[in-house]
């Protein structure tokens, strides 16, 4: 029996437990377990990626949790801990001839395989025990030994505008990866379904949505639902490629307003350039063309259509505000909803507003069902700075 699963598959660890940096502009209490812990216990994420387990140190870690019984290795591919189910994950930078860089992420089936690919990377890479070091190989000899070990490999957050595909590579994937090899994309915070749809090359393709959490208060941020039979490797590459009626249910996003990239930004006068409705090649207030692209406006450079076109395969986009940004929630009001309603998810998905408003009050009650909704009033993000939740005047919700 199939049945619909909370998914992110992109999480990263700051340090080991011993204190071994991982990556390093995320938190020191991004440990393996912690992640484990928070997805399972506070998040009501059912199956998680942690896509640094390509480090040695991690992979200790996760050994010494084995070995103590506190997590298994599941049949079908994945570890368990709890109800949650825990996906092997790399994310890796790749450099072309000619193309700026890009990350991908790599997905493998067990402990195993991944150390095996730790010992092939070692010999292309300057320091493997680090999240997202570059790989001196063309990608698509990652890609191959990628598959040749029975793992996926999909690009990352694919518009950001540093370090992806369509952000800082290239105008067509197909110049850096094989795409017939491609199960899914994943879009990032500053895009959406609607928006990728301007882009033909990704009609074939499977969206997923997911948090690149560098806190653990991140984790969730964004995620899908995704039907399977079980929530294992086995079965999430039959979702990716949509296969004996797995795939992916919904995707559930920040509104891209609030990406940290999602219009231009101008690093002279810091304006955020929401008012253009073409690509831009210099600041519209100042002039100066040090501007950082944003997402919507590399689609626009980039796009081959001009009516956003959405297959039929192509699930719902949501979106959905954490709570972390809802206006008034604080860290005591949270921890009163999670004690009630045990998980984030409870929150987002089942609570109804009267019983929101008998723990937070009817105005935060309203603010979540909003977010729910995806109703909120933005403010537009741009040049690294992430859009902001308005608080207008709003009718609250009275039982």
């Amino acid at each position: 029996m199939l049945k619909n699963y909370y998914v992110d598959l992109h999480i990263h660890i700051g340090r080991t437990e011993k204190g071994q940096a991982v990556k390093i502009s995320a938190a020191n209490n991004l440990t393996f377990f912690n992640i484990a812990h928070e997805a399972a216990n506070r998040k009501g994420m059912e199956m998680i990626s942690i896509i640094d387990t390509h480090s040695p140190s991690v992979q200790e870690e996760i050994m010494m949790y084995l070995d103590k019984g506190d997590m298994v290795e599941l049949e079908g591919g994945g570890i368990g801990y709890r109800d949650t189910s825990i996906i092997l994950g790399s994310e890796i930078e790749v450099r072309d001839p000619g193309m700026g860089p890009a990350h991908v992420l790599a997905y493998m089936p067990n402990l195993q395989v991944m150390q095996e690919f730790t010992g092939w990377m070692s010999r292309h890479m300057k320091n493997v025990e680090l999240s997202s070091q570059r790989i001196y190989v063309p990608a698509r000899v990652l890609q191959e030994e990628v598959l040749g070990r029975g793992g996926i490999l999909i690009p990352a957050h694919i518009f950001t505008p540093h370090k992806s595909v369509y952000g800082s590579a290239t105008s067509c994937m197909n110049d850096l990866l094989d795409v017939q090899q491609i199960p899914a994309v994943e879009l990032g915070l500053s895009a959406d379904s609607e928006m990728a749809g301007y882009i033909s090359e990704l009609d074939d393709f499977t969206y997923v949505t997911n948090s690149d959490a560098h806190s653990l208060a991140k984790i969730g941020r964004e995620y899908n639902q995704i039907k399977l039979a079980a929530p294992t490797f086995e079965e999430l590459v039959k979702a990716l490629r949509r296969q004996d009626g797995r795939g992916v249910a919904a995707n559930y996003g920040l509104n891209s307003r609030l990406g940290k990239y999602h219009r231009t930004y101008c690093s002279v006068c810091e304006a955020v350039l929401v008012d253009s409705e073409t690509a831009v090649e210099r600041c519209l207030d100042c002039g100066s063309t040090k501007i950082v692209r944003g997402v919507m406006d590399r689609i626009m450079a980039i796009a081959d259509r001009e009516i956003s076109y959405q297959p039929a395969h192509r699930p719902p986009y949501h979106f959905q505000v954490p709570l972390e940004y809802i206006p008034g929630l604080g860290p005591k009001k949270l921890e009163q909803l999670l004690s009630y309603f045990g998980t984030e998810m409870q929150v987002l998905h089942h609570a109804t507003p009267e019983e929101l408003g008998g723990i937070v009050g009817e105005e935060i009650a309203a603010y979540i069902v909003k977010a729910r909704e995806g109703t909120l009033h933005l403010e537009v993000g741009g040049g690294g700075k992430y859009g902001k939740v308005r608080k207008p005047f709003i009718e609250v919700i009275r039982g």
